[in-house]
């Protein structure tokens, strides 16, 4: 056909050829056949529905019900200190729900007051202060929009394709916005004179759980874009979200994102703790850990079709759809392969947010009902290219556990339905 004339895929959603032949929308009745959806009254028009004070804090209707976290029981022996999936397939835009965003806990998650919380600034400070919740409502707030990424998220995928679902391969992801104080205004207020030259200082973080989770952060990172995070998405913390209060340290793995935070001290060196020697170190084939391994790559993964969101409409248009991010910056490019990387195609960006925040990327194309081996690759604002799993594997062998950001492959049969394969 002459490209000039070839019908565009609006058009062609248009047009009653489309309609007639069952292939948008699942289906639809051809014209001139009554739809008794529309043309009977149906049961919910008969009656009055549910009142204002219902449901006082807004739920989920229950159609949507199995938009939920999902936990893989044998992955930790214990749920106490394990995690679980955020519904990554099933969600659309950028922002994830409170309720649905992943959860990570090293000693289960605690209940803590605003009343009886209290945040410890000391070590090479000029004044140790101690701030309330109350403290930290009165100092000048910012709003960013950050992901938050397990350092593990993709962490099983190194030996072979395993877990079969966006949800259990990427989920181990959520993007919010965070409302908060910048660490950098509660260091300053307890002076940072005494500490001298800051360009070899960090700060040690803990949280007030059982495990406190403690980790090392330099302070050009403490001084730059960490916040102090006592919101999300407009309203208060979720209790498995470190309420009341947290630690955003933007584009880095989410273990350093300490929750319930109690205590910041200012160090002359890394104090090495559990978490960041003997856990959350990547082992190279010889043994030998890399260390510091703080910032998450450019990553993406293409939430639809998946194996949990087959294609049911069969042949025809078609919206492919995924979700990219660097702890690095912005994504400024996402290529979709059909043909397990043989060839690409650039994909349509959503509206671009925060920097180190999730975007969202669309394909809009044709199905022909062949198989395909659907691919997604990020690019961000540094010109870094999402890696293969050979590419990564040359580097670092088969021993790592974190910061797996290869590029993910799924098979769709002539049937829509779609698995988690290999395609290095």
């Amino acid at each position: 056909m002459d490209e000039f004339f070839k019908p565009s895929r609006r058009a062609f959603l248009r047009s009653g050829a489309a309609i007639a032949a069952g292939t948008v929308a699942g289906g639809a009745v051809a014209q001139g056949t009554p739809d008794p959806k529309i043309t009977e009254l149906q049961d919910w028009a008969f009656y009055t529905g549910a009142g204002v004070d219902e449901t006082p804090y807004g739920l989920p209707i229950k159609f949507e019900s199995d938009v939920v976290r999902r936990n893989v029981e044998w992955l930790t022996a214990s749920p106490i200190s394990s995690i679980n999936f955020t519904p990554i397939h099933a969600l659309d835009g950028t922002i994830t729900p409170q309720g649905c965003a992943f959860e990570r806990h090293h000693s289960g998650a605690i209940e803590l007051s605003k009343e009886d919380y209290r945040l410890m600034i000391n070590g090479l400070v000029d004044r140790p202060l101690i701030f309330s919740y109350a403290d930290l409502e009165r100092f000048p707030r910012e709003n960013h929009v950050y992901f938050c990424e397990c350092a593990a998220n993709t962490g099983m995928e190194w030996a072979g394709a395993q877990l079969n679902g966006a949800q259990f391969t990427h989920g181990m992801i959520h993007n919010m916005e965070y409302t908060g104080v910048p660490l950098r205004k509660l260091l300053h207020e307890a002076g940072l004179e005494d500490a001298g030259d800051l360009s070899d200082k960090w700060v040690y973080v803990e949280g007030a759980d059982a495990s406190s989770n403690g980790r090392s952060i330099p302070m050009e990172k403490a001084l730059d874009d960490v916040l102090v995070a006592f919101k999300a998405n407009g309203e208060a913390l979720r209790m498995e979200h470190g309420y009341p209060v947290r630690l955003v340290v933007p584009g880095w793995e989410g273990n350093m994102w300490v929750k319930w935070l109690r205590r910041v001290e200012v160090t002359d060196m890394a104090v090495e703790s559990r978490e960041e020697t003997s856990k959350y170190t990547d082992v190279y084939e010889n043994g030998i850990a890399r260390k510091w391994t703080w910032v998450m790559d450019a990553k993406s993964v293409i939430t639809s079709p998946s194996p949990q969101m087959p294609i049911t409409h069969g042949a025809g248009p078609l919206v492919i759809s995924g979700l990219a991010w660097s702890g690095h910056g912005q994504i400024t490019r996402v290529d979709v392969s059909k043909d397990g990387g043989i060839t690409w195609e650039t994909a349509r960006l959503g509206k671009q947010g925060d920097t180190k925040a999730l975007t969202r990327f669309y394909l809009d194309t044709e199905w022909d009902g062949s198989p395909m081996l659907l691919q997604s690759r990020a690019i961000d604002e540094t010109g870094y290219v999402q890696p293969t799993k050979d590419q990564l594997r040359e580097m670092r062998g088969e021993n790592a556990v974190y910061h797996n950001n290869c590029i993910q492959t799924w098979f769709v049969n002539e049937e829509g339905i779609a698995e988690n394969v290999e395609v290095s």
